[in-house]
């Protein structure tokens, strides 16, 4: 297979704003193009200008500042029938976004021309040549979608074939069949291309993920010639998504031996600044980006990390490395991650404890961390979740732990009345280097009160804690064996700075201790990490 330069096209802004749960404010669209143009995507689609006023907002503020890499894309469609180009509302406004490019979508399947579109074959022909002809007059870029193709091609390939030829004659610098209900097969996007192949096309490649094949079609279309691919980062769009740009690029480039402009150090990056934008947690199980992309539980697993990490750099000590991991995480801008749990050996605890200075299996430190290890999770605390609560449970063993604070007291109130919505109060007090701090907080649930009251006895003492998100909280009840008492409840917190997540766990049979000690330990984590 020849390697070639491939173009990758971002459409994170516009499909990928389809995706259930997400909805971008206009800064959201900025920083997002931003970061995108920083790490070398070659297009990136802003959406449909006349689709309100935030769509057109976003164009306007990109006018005034410009991409430094990427070009930026406008969306929209072809003229209507029985119209010209030049007097279409959505050509105009094509125009008038003064992208370098413009995406038009057009119909390829014979079945929405005549039901959707309600006119011939023949004049979504003439539709498609007018308005891809107008946005070149202009000097635009044009990238032609043909929607549907696949469903078209399998129930007419020589009218698909038409519509291909009609855009590449009217000027159309790429065209590229879309998946749009993602329904596509392997296979069956292998063929199809491959027939493509045989004209002289510039492909791309549009797929969705309602198969689950989204990516896989993608790469299956690059290998048959196919030289720009369309996605969305962590592969958000509507249904079940659009193909995962995070997932292909790297594919791409570090598997097939292709190259893009992307600098995938960053890709781990993007794909956590994207997520926290959108205000979702990100997938932990992503490949190439997830935090357990490259994550090792099995003690023998990483029995055979550290050899291999305490060997050196000879082709046996990488060989010894590639066992357990097909790549270097760092390639990706990821990590590895030994996780802790009750599987774990001597070795685990070992490779844990090299961040912090040498020790063998058999060094005091190793031996009492495990042991401490196996006797919490018996208590019901799970690490593998909330390494940020295991990184202070080495500290510990260490001696090297600062808790923020000795505690006075906490108390909770909660209270409803009538037919208003439930309220909770609480006040914290603190001792901090012998002197005592009040706070106090008032909202709907414990967590969230204990949070307020903590930070309102402590954000003068640690500013730092102004930084500091709840993001995330979960609760698992414990099975007890006596029925006569009460269950313990596991409670993790998952905490951000803006940069980075990070999780701790709590365990109780008062849910909120448990929350209380996920909540502190999420803190002290982020001043130990951050040696403040």
């Amino acid at each position: 297979m020849t390697q070639n330069r491939l173009f990758i096209f971002d459409t994170t802004l516009r499909d990928g704003m389809q995706g259930t749960g997400i909805n971008y404010s206009l800064k959201d669209k900025l920083d997002i193009a931003r970061r995108l143009d920083e790490l070398g995507v070659d297009y990136i689609e802003g959406g449909f200008p006349l689709s309100n006023e935030k769509e057109e907002a976003f164009f306007q503020q990109m006018k005034k500042n410009p991409l430094h890499n990427a070009k930026l894309a406008a969306f929209g469609s072809t003229r209507k029938p029985g119209k010209k180009a030049q007097d279409d509302p959505h050509i105009q406004a094509l125009l008038a976004a003064e992208t370098p490019v413009v995406v038009v979508v057009g119909k390829s399947w014979l079945a929405h021309v005549e039901a959707v579109l309600e006119t011939t074959p023949e004049e979504n022909l003439r539709m498609i040549h007018d308005s891809i002809a107008t946005l070149k007059a202009h000097g635009r870029e044009v990238i032609f979608d043909l929607e549907h193709f696949f469903d078209g091609w399998k129930t007419d390939s020589g009218y698909c074939l038409k519509v291909l030829k009609t855009a590449q004659d009217a000027g159309a610098d790429w065209l590229v069949p879309c998946d749009t209900n993602g329904g596509t097969l392997v296979s069956e996007a292998t063929v199809i291309y491959a027939e493509l192949a045989r004209e002289n096309f510039r492909l791309g490649a549009h797929f969705h993920n309602d198969l689950g094949l989204g990516v896989a079609n993608s790469l299956a279309a690059v290998e048959n010639g196919a030289l720009q691919v369309q996605g969305t980062v962590n592969g958000w769009g509507e249904r079940c998504g659009n193909a995962n740009l995070c997932t292909i690029v790297p594919n791409l480039v570090l598997k097939m031996n292709h190259s893009t402009g992307m600098d995938l150090s960053r890709l781990t990056e993007l794909s956590r600044f994207v997520a926290e934008k959108a205000n979702l947690i990100p997938d932990r199980r992503a490949p190439f980006v997830g935090e357990a992309a490259f994550g090792h539980k099995a003690g023998q697993h990483a029995d055979v990390l550290q050899k291999g990490e305490a060997g050196g750099q000879t082709s046996k000590d990488k060989k010894t490395l590639g066992l357990m991991e097909h790549m270097d995480p760092a390639l990706v801008g990821n990590t590895r991650r030994i996780l802790v749990s009750e599987l774990a050996g001597k070795s685990t605890v070992a490779l844990k404890l090299a961040k912090f200075g040498v020790f063998d299996k058999n060094s005091h430190e190793v031996q009492e961390l495990t042991r401490l290890l196996k006797e919490k999770e018996n208590q019901g605390y799970e690490y593998e979740a909330a390494e940020a609560s295991f990184e202070l449970l080495m500290l510990k063993v260490l001696g090297r732990h600062r808790p923020l604070f000795e505690l006075d007291n906490y108390h909770l109130e909660s209270f409803k009345t009538w037919n208003r919505e439930p309220q909770t109060v609480g006040r914290v007090f603190v001792i901090v280097d012998g002197k005592r701090y009040m706070g106090a907080g008032v909202g709907m649930g414990p967590v969230g009160v204990l949070d307020k009251a903590l930070r309102n006895a402590l954000d003068h003492v640690y500013p730092f804690l102004r930084k500091l998100t709840l993001c995330d909280f979960a609760v698992r009840v414990l099975t007890s064996d006596d029925v006569s008492t009460d269950s313990k409840v596991r409670v993790f917190v998952s905490t951000s700075d803006g940069e980075s997540n990070w999780d701790t766990v709590g365990v109780s049979e008062n849910i909120v201790e448990a929350s209380w000690e996920a909540l502190v330990e999420s803190f002290e984590y982020y001043r130990a990490s951050k040696n403040l």
